[in-house]
Parts: C-alpha cells; structure tokens; sequence
C-alpha cells in the first residue's frame, strides 16, 4: 500500500484524471467560444443593423428616409417668394424697406381684393424708377391709362427714347440720379459719390440732368450713403436749383437730409411713401397697392415707387380700375411736391 501511494500524486496536487478532464473542459470551452464568434459573423454579414452599435443604430431612420425617397416621389414644397436679384443698376438699397414696412400678404386672389370708397378724392403718384434699360417692359408702362412718372437712368441704352415715350404719352419724365449708397453695390454710370470734390459734384449732376433734359424733375437711384451726407446734398441741390427741377426723397435711409435742405433752397419735393415691388409678386405687389390707398386716404395723397417688372405691371392693370373706382385719382409725380 504504501508504494502504491508513493507512486500517486503528491499530496493536495491534481490527479491525472483531475487534469484530463481540466484539459478537455477548455477544449470544450474555446469550441464553444470559436463558434459563437463565428456564428455572430455569419449573422452580421447577412444583417449588419442587426448587431450595430448604438451609434450607428441612430442613422438607420436617415438610411430609412432616403430608400423611401427612391420608392416615392417627394413631398411638394411651398414656393418662397424671393425678392428678385437687382438687374443692372438697380437702386432700391434694401435697408429703406422699414421706411414702408409691408402688411402681411394677402392670400385672396386679384379679383378678391376688396378697396373701400375712399372720401375727398385723395390722389397717388406712381414713379417707375431704373427706367432706359427694358424696353418692351417701359412701354407698357406707358400704355397704362392713367397718369405716371417715369424715372429715367443716365448713360444706358434706352435713356432718351424712353423718356421720349413717355412724354409723347403724357407721362412725366425725372432723372433717376445714381448716388453713393452704404453698400458695394454699384449704382451705375453717371454716380454721386462722397469722395468727389464740390465742383465734381455739380459737373457730374449736370451731366445726368443733359442725358434726360426732358426731366422735370429727380429722384435718388441707391443713394444711403450720399443723400445723408449735407455737403453733397447742397451740391445737387444747388444744380437742382439752377434747373428749376424738384426733387423726390426716395428715402433709401431714414438719415437722409435731401428732403430738408431741398426744402431750405426752396426746391419743391417730396417723399416716396410706399415701395411697390420689394418682392417680385403680383399678390404682393396689389396688398402694397392696397397700402397705398390707405396711406393716401390718411394724408390726401401718397407717393409711391415701382420698377419696371412685368409682375409690378400686371398688378397695376388689375388694381388701377379698382383704385379709381374708389375714388382714387391718379396724378403725375409733379403734381404732389411742394
């Protein structure tokens, strides 16, 4: 018996049976193991999402979207209306618009716009500024039947003839002075600046005023930057003066001084009222019509300013007979400064 044990393990340490089965075990253990793994593989491979991580399961709703995209056609959306990139030269620097801060648009169609009879006859001149440039588009301007002003560019194409167009037709003529505005914009041949001597000024003035001498009168085409500006606005004026022309305040800035040193000199002015067309839509631009009436009502008579755009044209074919049938009088540019 003894030799017996002394041939077995020593004592407290694993028998032979003991470490057999420890080895089998991990054999079963890393089979077990490799299998799984594999198994996942297999699964990922055929189902990737399936065993994605939580990072990548968050994307799975944008994948979802665009395989539905492909599948149906998308939903339609809602045109915005955008304010028209300005064509060559155009003047209205968009930091005036609260000067006219616009009502909301109407949603009823042209024929649903309802304008009150108004009492007292109150009276609304319409300035068409950046005219000389589209032709076809002027002329029907022209055509309209009541009276207008059209505010012609210097140095452009149609320069003279539009403005002799128009007063063949019986419309009023001004000259649409390009001048400094606070922006890069550039507002096109025959410009005011703030840099220019005083004697710059009142050539350059003089100038504009020969290439439209059927001008009664004048507006600012931009203009922020130099119609607030006292110097330079002298300097017109004085031109403005020894013309006998009056002058219209576009308002392009609500820093602008042109009004009051006209009115210092004894120039006969004014000031716009209303912009018509800071949207490129008819709807829009019949609620600013509509506006206009309003603005008139209160006052006697409003000024209101447009571009030569065939939205703003069609609007003014639609409105205008129910603008006089609301007792609305139609007058020329001239007959409202003073």
């Amino acid at each position: 018996m003894a030799k017996r044990k002394k041939r077995g393990s020593p004592a407290g340490g694993p028998t032979l049976l003991q470490t057999t089965l420890l080895i089998v075990l991990a054999l079963v253990v890393g089979a077990l193991a490799a299998s799984y793994v594999n198994h996942r593989a297999a699964v990922h491979a055929r189902h990737p999402r399936a065993l994605a991580p939580t990072a990548t399961a968050r994307a799975v709703p944008v994948a979802v979207a665009s395989t539905a995209a492909v599948a149906a056609p998308r939903p339609v959306r809602t045109p915005v209306e955008r304010t028209p990139p300005p064509p060559a030269w155009d003047g209205l620097e968009r930091n005036a618009r609260v000067a006219a801060v616009p009502r909301p648009v109407s949603t009823t169609q042209a024929g649903g716009i309802h304008l009150p009879k108004v009492s007292g006859a109150p009276r609304v001149a319409i300035i068409v500024d950046d005219c000389g440039q589209w032709i076809d588009t002027e002329r029907g301007f022209i055509a309209l039947p009541v009276p207008l002003t059209l505010s012609v560019l210097p140095e452009v194409r149609y320069t003279r003839t539009i403005a002799r167009e128009a007063q063949d037709a019986g419309k009023g003529v001004m000259l649409h002075l390009p001048m400094e505005p606070l922006s890069h914009i550039n507002p096109g041949p025959g410009k005011v600046t703030t840099e220019m001597s005083d004697g710059a000024i009142v050539a350059q003035v003089e100038s504009d005023l020969a290439q439209v001498p059927l001008a009664a009168g004048v507006n600012n085409h931009e203009g922020s930057e130099a119609t607030a500006d006292p110097r330079v606005m002298r300097d017109v004026m004085g031109v403005l003066k020894s013309n006998d022309k009056f002058f219209i305040d576009s308002l392009t800035t609500g820093k602008s001084v042109a009004g009051t040193l006209a009115g210092e000199d004894g120039i006969p002015t004014a000031s716009r009222d209303v912009f018509l067309d800071n949207r490129e839509s008819v709807s829009y631009t019949e609620s600013m019509l509509e506006q206009l009436v309003e603005v008139a009502q209160r006052k006697g008579s409003a000024i209101a300013i447009g571009h030569p755009r065939p939205t703003t044209l069609e609007a003014l074919r639609e409105m205008i007979p129910r603008m006089e049938s609301a007792g609305v009088q139609f007058v020329l540019a001239r007959d409202l400064v003073r």
